[in-house]
C-alpha cells in the first residue's frame, strides 16, 4: 500500500518507470541491512557537505550524488516491495494449502460417533436385561432357599414325630414282653392244673376200685353216721371255677392284648403312611432342588458368558478407542506444528507490520527529498 502511495504521489511527474516499478522490491534490502542509517547516506551519498544545494558547477535542481542517493533508495525499496509481494504469495499459498488439508485430512468439526450409538445401545440394553434376568435368578433362588428351608423344618418336625412314635413302641415292647411272659405263666399254670385235676381224678378212681374190693366181703357193716360229702362235686365245683377264672383272664388278657397290638399296628400304620408321605416330599424336594441347582448353574453361566461378552466389547471398544488416539496424536502434533509455523509467520507479520511506519517515515523523508 506505501508503494502505491508512492507510484502515485512521487512517479506521477516525470519520473522514469523503472524507478516506480523496482520500488515494488526497495523494502528487502532494508530489512536486510544492519541499519537504516545508509538508507539515506550509502554509497557516500549523504545530505551533508552541500551535496544537496546548487553550487556553481552543477547544471539543474539535483547533484551528481544525489541522483545516486535517490537511485539506490528506488532500487532498495523496489527490492523490499518484492519481497513484501513474494510474501504475501507464499502466506497465500500456505493459507490455501492449510485450508486444503483441513477440507482432506484435518477435522472438518466435531467427530461423528453416530454408528457407534446403536451398539452402545444394544450393549446397554444387553446389559440391562442381563441385570433383570440375575436380580430374577437372585429372587428365585431367594424362594428356593426358603422353601427348602421350610421343607427342612417339616422334615425335622416329621423326623421328631416319627422318634416319638419309635420310643413309644420302644417303651412298649417291654409291657408287650411282660404280657407274653403273664400269658406263658398262666399257660404253664393251667397245663398244671389240668395235669393235677387229671392226678386227682387218677387217685379218685384208686380210691374207688380199693373201697369197692374192700366191701366185696360178706360182711354188712351199717354205720348210722352222717352222709359224707360228695368230694367228686367238691373237685368238679372247684375245677369248673378254676377254669372259669382261667378262661376269663385269658379272654381278658387276649382282648387287652388285641387292643394293645391293634392301637401299635394303627400307630405303625399310621407313623408309615406319615414316614412314606415324608419320604415322597423328601423326593420330590430332591428333585425340585437338583433342577433348581441345575437352573441356577445354567444362569451362572449365561451370566459368566455375558460377562465376558461384556469385556470383549469392552476390551474391543478400548482397542478402537487407542486406535483413534494414535490416529489423533500425530494430527495434534502435526496441527501444532502448523500452528507454530502460522504463529512464526504472525510474528514475521508483525515484524513486517513494525518495519511499515519506518518504511512509511523513510518515503516522507523521501518525499521532502524529492520536493
Amino acid at each position: 500500500s506505501g508503494g502505491g502511495r508512492f507510484s502515485g504521489s512521487s512517479c506521477g511527474g516525470g519520473s522514469s518507470r523503472s524507478s516506480c516499478g523496482g520500488a515494488a522490491g526497495g523494502y528487502g534490502s532494508i530489512r536486510r541491512s544492519s541499519a537504516y542509517g545508509g538508507g539515506f547516506g550509502g554509497g557516500g551519498a549523504g545530505f551533508s557537505g552541500g551535496s544537496f544545494g546548487f553550487p556553481g558547477g552543477n547544471v539543474g535542481i539535483l547533484s551528481y550524488d544525489e541522483k545516486l542517493t535517490m537511485q539506490s533508495l528506488n532500487e532498495r525499496l523496489a527490492s523490499y516491495m518484492e519481497t513484501v509481494r513474494n510474501l504475501e504469495t507464499e502466506n497465500a499459498q500456505l493459507e490455501q494449502l492449510i485450508r486444503e488439508w483441513y477440507q482432506k485430512q484435518g477435522p472438518s468439526g466435531p467427530k461423528d460417533y453416530s454408528h457407534y450409538y446403536g451398539q452402545i445401545e444394544e450393549l446397554q440394553s444387553q446389559i440391562v436385561t442381563a441385570a433383570v434376568d440375575t436380580h430374577k435368578v437372585l429372587l428365585d433362588l431367594d424362594n428356593t432357599r426358603m422353601t427348602a428351608e421350610d421343607f427342612r423344618v417339616k422334615y425335622e418336625t416329621e423326623c421328631g414325630l416319627r422318634q416319638n412314635v419309635e420310643a413309644d413302641l420302644n417303651s412298649l415292647r417291654p409291657l408287650l414282653d411282660s404280657l407274653t411272659l403273664c400269658r406263658s405263666d398262666l399257660e404253664m399254670q393251667f397245663e398244671s392244673l389240668k395235669e393235677e385235676m387229671i392226678d386227682v381224678k387218677k387217685t379218685h378212681e384208686e380210691e374207688i376200685k380199693q373201697l369197692e374190693s374192700q366191701s366185696s366181703g360178706d360182711v354188712s357193716v351199717k354205720v348210722n353216721a352222717a352222709p359224707g360229702e360228695d368230694l367228686l362235686k367238691k373237685l368238679n365245683e372247684m375245677r369248673q371255677e378254676y377254669e372259669a377264672i382261667i378262661q376269663k383272664n385269658h379272654a381278658e388278657v387276649e382282648k387287652w392284648y388285641e387292643s394293645k397290638m391293634e392301637e401299635v399296628n394303627q400307630q405303625v400304620h399310621s407313623s408309615g403312611q406319615e414316614i412314606q408321605s415324608s419320604n415322597q416330599q423328601i423326593s420330590e424336594l430332591r428333585r425340585e432342588y437338583q433342577s433348581l441347582e441345575i437352573e441356577l448353574q445354567s444362569q451362572l453361566s449365561m451370566v459368566d458368558s455375558l460377562q465376558s461378552n461384556l469385556e470383549d466389547t469392552e476390551r474391543r471398544y478400548n482397542l478402537q478407542l487407542q486406535q483413534i488416539q494414535c490416529m489423533i496424536s500425530p494430527l495434534e502434533e502435526e496441527l501444532a506444528s502448523i500452528r507454530c509455523e502460522m504463529e512464526s509467520q504472525n510474528e514475521e507479520y508483525k515484524m513486517l507490520l513494525g518495519i511499515k511506519p519506518r518504511l512509511e517515515q523513510e518515503i516522507q523523508q523521501y518525499r521532502a527529498l524529492l520536493e
